[in-house]
């Protein structure tokens, strides 16, 4: 009886371990690189005034990071870029060392 069943189905994602099936993930890749040719037409079409836009943020996908989890990952990653940062300097250059 299982040997009939899709691979997209229920069954096939949980031996898989993905939430997603393949043309879920093939949607989301779609939606993004229609999103990216929709911003590089703009850009090519654009005025000479008109600044260059953004390539959009990528659909979530499944073992992504959430949008708050990965502003709260590169907000600790900067902060600790600036401690290294000012550790080299304190150590490089003693009299440039932020006193605090």
């Amino acid at each position: 009886m299982v040997e009939g069943l899709p691979p997209g189905g229920a069954l096939g994602r949980a031996a898989s371990k993905s939430p997603w099936s393949s043309t879920e993930y093939l949607l989301a890749e779609l939606a993004d690189r229609i999103g990216r040719m929709e911003t590089d037409f703009r850009n090519a079409n654009r005025g000479e005034k008109t600044p260059v836009r953004p390539y959009p943020d990528p659909v979530w996908r499944p073992g992504d990071p959430a949008p708050k989890q990965r502003e709260a990952a590169e907000r600790k990653a900067e902060a600790a870029a600036r401690q290294d940062y000012q550790r080299i300097v304190a150590v490089a250059t003693p009299q440039y060392a932020e006193k605090g």
